[in-house]
């Protein structure tokens, strides 16, 4: 087995990629539709939004994290030719992640109004997030299982599919976010719970179409993806070991952003709305760089099954060449023409004039947060998760500490504010280098 080709890695991180942009698109017609309601409301719309978004996108965290530890078996097993043994993996997965989805929609649905009572400050925030979180919250149900086809799609790096999948829900979330927020088609005009309901639906969309495409165009068989299996603790508690810490993972890392977002709050309505703004604009970098992050982590687990760990460095460094080489020319689009890509989220001038210099911070962030992204999910990658949580714990640690000295403590300018996402990159980015350097992952067993 040879190092994969720049060929074979784009063929992998290409559709991941236009999957995950089409999901980013998503927030982004909730944001670019909301920052239209005009004035005042306009601005309240898009705080919400911001807040329930990334309140969601927290707890979703749990059911993600959990679909990357079944991912990085079921790529471990695909590495071994033991193809059957994925099926079992998919089957206990979905199962638990059912369960998962019905715990925190009931949580959600119990504390949540009473958790940000005690966070936010302004009223009208709150009563407008918590009015998109009521609607938000049935999301879970369809994502939680949507995540499990995704993970046996790339971990048999089959990825084309993915694509497909989202430019359907993608679809879906304009049309009913154009109805539902401002009234069209028929449909009321409920704004925020709008967006939420339109949102929530898509997820339903993409979900019924993974199910109805792999059963009608996957060899499900060759996998026993559908094959009723028996249920059994020990088969769960083995991918739990590995999923265990990248949910909890997970979840800390966007909780720790949404108590970023929150800190902001406190600030003012005007300074959450520039983040919002600033938060949407930084996910199209993001989902860039996820993608090869996500690919790296896939093959890097086939290499290993495959026994072949002498190709992993190489083939990581071929992913950071290929990511930079995307990611440099739209960091320099973006820095030198921040307004026009403003002008896409909303046509407010004044808004657009506050967030320039957040915008132009938080793009600098990645010239190193591509980087840590990348060697982070490779440590992922190797199936030590437990080294991965205490890599991620040590970089969030550093940035909640940060956080609370420059936005609690400082009540800097918002720009200052997303300096945090340097402090994060450069302690994830050396911490992960020096775990592929230094420790002992080759001869990892899962």
């Amino acid at each position: 087995m040879t190092p994969y080709s720049y060929r074979k890695i784009w063929q992998v991180a290409f559709p991941i990629l236009l999957s995950l942009l089409m999901e980013h698109l998503i927030g982004l017609t909730d944001t670019a539709f909301l920052g239209r309601l005009g004035g005042h409301a306009g601005e309240v719309a898009l705080g919400a939004s911001a807040l329930g978004g990334v309140y969601y996108i927290a707890v979703f965290m749990l059911g993600f994290g959990f679909s990357v530890g079944a991912q990085i078996l079921m790529a471990r097993r695909n590495g071994e030719e033991n193809f059957r043994a994925i099926g079992p993996i998919f089957q206990q997965s979905a199962l638990f992640l059912l369960f998962l989805a019905t715990v925190v929609f009931t949580f959600s649905k119990l504390l949540t109004p009473h958790i940000l009572r005690n966070l936010i400050t302004s009223t009208e925030i709150y009563h407008a997030t918590l009015e998109y979180l009521n609607w938000r919250v049935y999301g879970f149900f369809f994502i939680f299982l949507a995540v499990i086809f995704r993970a046996y799609y790339v971990a048999i790096t089959r990825t084309k599919i993915l694509t497909i999948n989202s430019i359907v829900m993608v679809l879906s979330n304009v049309v009913l976010n154009y109805g539902l927020i401002f009234g069209r088609f028929g449909l009321p005009a409920l704004g925020v719970a709008g967006a939420a309901i339109a949102s929530s639906v898509a997820e339903l969309v993409s979900l019924l179409f993974f199910v109805i495409y792999t059963t009608r165009k996957i060899d499900w068989r060759r996998y026993d993806l559908f094959r009723r299996s028996r249920f059994t603790l020990r088969q769960l508690g083995h991918v739990l070991n590995l999923s265990a810490w990248t949910m909890v993972q997970q979840f800390v890392a966007v909780g720790t952003w949404f108590m970023f977002f929150v800190a902001v709050e406190h600030l003012g309505e005007r300074p959450l709305a520039v983040t919002n703004i600033v938060r949407s604009v930084s996910s199209l970098l993001f989902i860039i760089v996820s993608s090869f992050a996500t690919t790296s982590s896939s093959l890097v687990s086939n290499m290993l099954g495959a026994e072949q760990p002498q190709q992993v460095m190489p083939t990581v460094w071929r992913i950071l060449r290929m990511c930079y080489l995307i990611i440099l020319p739209l960091m320099a689009v973006i820095l030198l023409f921040p307004g026009t890509v403003l002008r896409i989220y909303t046509d407010n001038a004044d808004l657009i004039q506050a967030s320039i210099p957040a915008l132009m911070v938080m793009t600098s962030a990645y010239l190193i947060q591509t980087s840590a992204l990348v060697w982070f999910n490779t440590v992922s990658g190797t199936g030590n998760t437990r080294a991965a949580f205490t890599l991620e714990m040590a970089a969030i640690a550093t940035y909640a500490l940060y956080v609370y000295y420059v936005v609690i403590h400082l009540r800097a300018d918002v720009a200052w504010c997303w300096t945090t996402e340097h402090v994060y990159g450069i302690v994830m980015f050396t911490l992960a280098y020096l775990y592929m350097r230094k420790a002992d992952w080759r001869s990892k067993k899962i």
